[in-house]
């Protein structure tokens, strides 16, 4: 038995400003990396076996500080990077709307039949993040291992695991709070979620 807890990096600064950052490198915001130091106060009690982070900066800096709260070597990896928005990186849903008319409310009806312009498909994200998770998982087959990556990989991700269609992330996971923690127990053939989206202890 594997656990893993799946955590979203911190803000930043195009999270604040509700721009799609995908696959981008953006810089957290003093709130971000607040939220980074109570992830490590929590990580720092855990007894965590391994914390492996996605290879993009924002959550680089957020692991950074739990994975030496818990005395581990910070693993990167790339396959865990978020989904790639394409042309639609950088800006907001309103300019989106204004630069691809019609485009934007096909990807909101269904985003993984309708990606947004020049981005990667909702499958081929998940399918490399679910080989990410096989092969933690096996190289902890019993133990408890803190993964901070980003929010629509983590919600692909859950619905990947728990059988529910990829076009219906957005509607089934609406929100996925910064640094907020959801833990997923790993048995061969199955996993279970154990809580999902659940607050630092303040």
């Amino acid at each position: 038995m594997t656990r893993i807890i799946l955590a979203r990096h911190g803000e930043t600064v195009w999270h604040k400003e509700n721009r799609y950052a995908g696959s981008s490198d953006v810089a957290l915001t003093p709130r971000g990396t607040a939220q980074a130091r109570a992830l490590a106060a929590w990580a720092g009690i855990q007894k965590l076996d391994a914390v492996v982070t996605s290879d993009l900066a924002r959550a680089i800096a957020t692991a950074q500080p739990a994975a030496a709260e818990s005395g581990r070597e910070l693993r990167q990896d790339a396959r865990l990077r978020e989904l790639h928005f394409g042309h639609a990186e950088g800006l907001t849903a309103a300019e989106i709307r204004q630069a691809y008319p019609g485009i934007y409310e096909s990807f909101l009806t269904d985003p993984e039949l309708h990606h947004l312009p020049g981005g990667e498909s909702p499958p081929d994200a998940a399918a490399r993040g679910l080989e990410a998770l096989e092969e933690i998982c096996t190289a902890h087959p019993e133990g408890r291992v803190l993964v901070v990556a980003h929010s629509t990989l983590i919600r692909l991700l859950l619905c990947s695991f728990l059988g529910i269609p990829l076009r219906h992330y957005r509607r089934v996971f609406p929100k996925l709070l910064n640094c907020a923690l959801t833990e997923l127990e790993f048995t061969p053939g199955q996993a279970s979620l154990l809580y999902f989206n659940a607050p630092l202890p303040s």
